[in-house]
């Protein structure tokens, strides 16, 4: 058994699931750069190739199911710890069990990917409800995010669909990555961010206008912090307009 280091593309990520069963069985999975060797055993660097990539995936599609694939992609995007091997168990339990292996609730491994999974999801729902977005000296719109996990790509159709004849950017502060989009069409790309784009005349008026709006029509009486947060967790509110 030994360690396996990879890209940090899921891609990667299969072809040591790959590795796993045709080579060597892992100890575990890592992404490179972020690794400190191990005393059991040694490690190999698994060499994204799409051929294999695509094997493991059409075969967890075949032999167990489509929603199990996605149950994958979404731990792979989530920040849960050790997801790696977390993925690489499910997926052998899953070839071992079937469709099945999802309603297997006494299984931990099912419960944790489980977990991770419904976490993304559940993020998802969160950034769909509190994005705010600003208007840029351009007329582009513009968002600022900084999710736990790993969600851009999930969230890019959502956005891109309700604001077809829109150009807007959404940035994710954490991972240094931007969703482009432009009538309805959009890809993610890794942007550096640097200053503080500017926002419009207009852009300005209207926030102040929003943050008094906020105060003004809350109840003192009722305000209640604590169901506040449960709706708009804290960790969000920095990129809220009302609360910066």
């Amino acid at each position: 058994m030994r360690d396996y280091l990879y890209d940090g593309t899921f891609e990667g990520l299969l072809c040591c699931i790959y590795a796993h069963y045709y080579t060597e069985k892992a100890m575990g999975i890592y992404p490179q750069g972020n690794y400190q060797g191990s005393l059991l055993g040694g490690f190999s660097e698994i060499a994204t190739e799409e051929e294999k990539a695509m094997r493991v995936y059409h075969a967890i599609e075949a032999k167990i199911s489509s929603f199990d694939l996605r149950q994958v992609y979404r731990t792979f995007l989530s920040c849960t710890p050790e997801k790696e091997m977390k993925i690489l168990k499910y997926v052998c339990l899953g070839f071992s069990k079937g469709p099945c292996v999802s309603s297997l609730q006494g299984e931990k491994i099912v419960y944790d990917v489980q977990q991770a999974s419904h976490a993304v999801g559940r993020e998802i729902d969160k950034i769909a409800g509190l994005l705010r977005f600003s208007v840029l000296e351009s007329g582009a719109l513009y968002a600022k995010v900084d999710p736990d996990n790993d969600i851009l790509e999930l969230i890019a159709g959502h956005f891109a669909d309700r604001l077809k004849t829109e150009t807007f950017v959404i940035y994710d502060e954490k991972r240094k990555k931007a969703i482009l989009s432009k009538d309805g069409s959009w890809y993610i790309t890794t942007q550096e961010r640097g200053t503080e784009p500017e926002f419009s005349d207009d852009e300005r008026f209207y926030r102040e206008l929003w943050k008094k709006y906020f105060a003004t029509i809350a109840i003192k009486e009722r305000v209640n912090p604590r169901c506040q947060k449960t709706f708009m967790p804290l960790r969000y509110w920095k990129n809220l307009t009302e609360m910066l």
